[in-house]
């Protein structure tokens, strides 16, 4: 305990120091000229990312609450530094309200995206693993406890301090430091995860290793304290860096604190958090799609307030409110436990309740996607749906197989002489399609080929570097639009000197005049090439199932046969157990609500069902005050955060992000929350919807 003493002291130290740093704070109103550079680059950053992206919808904007400070949390965090923007411009639109993001401080002092994140006003948040650096000595593990580590020629009690951040070469894996037991012994707060052979290998035998120092987040919070209580909006990614992973990532604590603290402080202050669900069709690629979905605004207590401020509850405060957040997130976005899975619910999706289902608005694709994952994972037992599950995967093989897309499978007829003709057709349309897109191509052409190039490299070095991601395809379409933004305008700018130059003695004799002109053309030129590529595209995956159904009809009737066969399985089976999942459901598919035209639109779904959800969520209350309370325990699942709170509520050490291993510098964040305000969960959501439908179907046959 002895060796423990210098460390307190200088902790106590920091404390003061921070302590006095925060009360000089003080908040200043953004001046009006960041106000103007932030909305002007919202407006261009959203234009380019709309030549990016074919689709970006939002859905629930109307729930954005206009008055008072809000907290978005924001997730899964899919796509690195273009989901912020994205969120950002589509609550500019809604109620009309600039949003900071917390960035980690590491990426400030990169020249682009740095440039960029001040422009949007960001928050700077300083990150341990930012500061890792060679420590000497080795270390390894103990094999009685995992989380026991000893050194070799090392000074732990020297040189360290609790609550540092201990990290393995080559970004394999950090850990927090729990106690210091010696100068050879200490002891970190989880083990590392040794799912690697490589990292087994490196602690079992003893590594070199890195350390950093804890950061103090005291001035990080007061700052975001001052922030909300002037009515201003904070952006969080709550699981703490970008993946690209199926399902949400553990969240960090941070939002809680964030909240419950400023309330705390200012009491006159309103917080409100509202999840944000960032919902993409292959994030990584050009010309995708994306759907922003805003859930209903969590309300937090006074009650809750005050637990938090209690030394005794603070814990259980945070972790409740964390809890709703979570159920918050996931009632906007679309998760599952793998990409099989979530293969088998895009392609149930399509076929259930035939042709109608693809005929749904994008927003109603991800809310139909949400139902089909929520009862995948509660019958997944079941051995009608085992047996669902592998028809549709053996006819997704032979789709591939044939390389063609489920939606041109049943709309192929086999028609020899009308499909002979609109292959001829199409092919013409084509090829003047590719005619006239030619000249954009070749001239963007440099730019998609060194963007995908640099964009893989990246996505290797971030993979490498992080635990979490699977392909790094979150950091793919990232670059590819920072090396667009880079790239296109000195290219623009060779092809205008170039033309220029050539057409010197023959358009005008003023140089710049024909410069600006013809950089102006070239800009038209590949924005239209853009466009007739997108139709040109389309046409082209048509062509596949018209040539092998007059070569090969027997291929196209086989599948039509096969999806047919599936369509009805997967039918009856959904009007089966939809009920039994979602009371009020009877076997109307959503798509009948709009065919139907009883309701149009998200606000009037929710108009017609506020009062069933109101009383539900009473019913819910009720139930649950009769439950005895539940024992909390740790898991694996819970942030590391929040097993660091103490009771007198210090926010020196609570991290900002994560210390995971995922450095790929991308715009994080915080955590989440759970009772004493208002929310509504998935189920209650999706049964709210299906008690709507019924009624709506009811009055139209009446």
């Amino acid at each position: 305990m002895g060796d423990l003493l210098p460390a307190a002291k200088k902790v106590a130290e920091e404390f003061a120091t921070s302590d006095d740093d925060v009360e000089q704070y003080v908040y200043e109103e953004p001046p009006a000229y960041r106000k103007f550079i932030y909305d002007v680059f919202l407006w261009l950053l959203s234009n380019i990312f709309d030549c990016f992206f074919r689709e970006v919808r939002s859905r629930g904007r109307y729930k954005v609450p206009t008055q008072g400070p809000v907290i978005f949390v924001a997730a899964p965090h899919a796509n690195q530094f273009i989901d912020p923007v994205l969120l950002m411009g589509q609550v500019k639109k809604a109620v009309n309200k600039r949003v900071s993001f917390l960035v980690a401080e590491n990426s400030l002092k990169r020249k682009a995206i740095g440039t960029f994140a001040r422009c949007a006003m960001s928050i700077g948040v300083g990150r341990a693993q930012d500061n890792l650096k060679p420590a000497s000595g080795k270390i390894r593990v103990s094999e009685d406890n995992p989380r026991k580590i000893i050194g070799s020629g090392t000074k732990f009690t020297e040189n360290f301090e609790a609550q540092g951040l201990i990290g393995l070469p080559k970004s394999l894996g950090n850990v927090v430091i729990e106690f210091i037991e010696s100068d050879t012994v200490l002891y970190v707060r989880k083990e590392f995860k040794q799912t690697r052979p490589e990292v087994r290998q490196l602690l079992e035998k003893g590594t070199s290793y890195k350390y950093a120092p804890r950061v103090n987040q005291k001035k990080v919070y007061h700052r975001v304290f001052e922030h909300l209580a002037h009515d201003q909006c904070v952006g969080i990614f709550p699981e703490g860096g970008s993946h690209d992973r199926t399902d949400l990532l553990p969240l960090k604590a941070g939002v809680a604190i964030m909240a419950l603290g400023c309330m705390g402080k200012h009491p006159e202050t309103n917080v409100q958090i509202v999840p944000c669900g960032m919902n993409y069709f292959h994030p990584h690629k050009f010309r995708s799609r994306a759907v922003i979905e805003f859930g209903n605004p969590i309300t937090i207590s006074p009650e809750l307030v005050q637990k938090y401020q209690n030394p005794d509850t603070n814990r259980d405060a945070v972790k409740e409110l964390l809890d709703h957040i979570s159920a918050g997130l996931k009632a906007v976005t679309v998760t599952c436990p793998d990409y099989e899975t979530l293969m088998v619910v895009q392609a149930a999706r399509r076929l259930y309740a035939g042709h109608l289902s693809a005929k749904l608005p994008l927003s109603l694709v991800i809310e139909m996607n949400r139902r089909l994952v929520k009862g995948y994972q509660m019958y997944r037992d079941d051995p009608r749906i085992k047996q669902l599950k592998e028809n549709v995967l053996t006819y997704n093989a032979n789709l591939s197989n044939f390389n063609i897309p489920d939606h041109q499978v049943e709309s192929a007829k086999i028609n020899f002489a009308k499909n002979l003709s609109l292959l001829i057709i199409r092919s013409l349309r084509l090829s003047i399609s590719l005619i006239l897109a030619l000249p954009g191509i070749i001239m963007f052409s440099p730019v998609f080929i060194v963007a995908k190039l640099i964009s893989k490299k990246k996505a290797s070095q971030a993979l490498a570097a992080s635990t979490v991601k699977i392909k790094a395809n979150d950091v793919i379409a990232t670059w590819k639009i920072l090396i667009g933004m880079g790239f296109a305008p000195l290219l623009y700018t060779f092809w205008s000197i170039l033309l220029t130059y050539y057409f010197r003695n023959s358009i005008t004799k003023h140089k710049f005049a024909s410069f600006v002109g013809i950089y102006v053309l070239c800009t038209i030129v590949t924005y239209s090439a853009l466009i007739i590529g997108d139709n040109g595209m389309d046409v082209f995956k048509s062509l596949r199932p018209l040539y092998l159904s007059i070569t090969t009809p027997g291929i196209l009737k086989n599948l039509q046969t096969e999806r047919k066969v599936l369509e009805e399985k997967i039918t009856n089976i959904v009007n089966t157990l939809g009920p039994e999942l979602y009371p009020g459901f009877d076997g109307v598919s959503l798509y009948d609500k709009y065919r139907f035209g009883q309701l149009n639109t998200d606000e009037d779904e929710d108009r017609v069902t506020t009062e069933l959800r109101r009383r539900r969520e009473l019913r819910k209350r009720k139930e649950k005050g009769k439950q005895t309370s539940r024992q909390s325990s740790e898991s694996e699942a819970e942030s590391d955060a929040l097993s660091m709170i103490n009771s007198d509520n210090s926010l020196s050490n609570i991290p900002l992000f994560s210390n995971n291993g995922n450095r790929s510098g991308s715009v994080s964040s915080l955590t989440s929350m759970s009772s004493g305000f208002e929310i509504i969960d998935d189920a209650t959501k999706v049964d709210d919807l299906s008690s709507k439908i019924a009624h709506a179907v009811r009055e139209k046959r009446e």
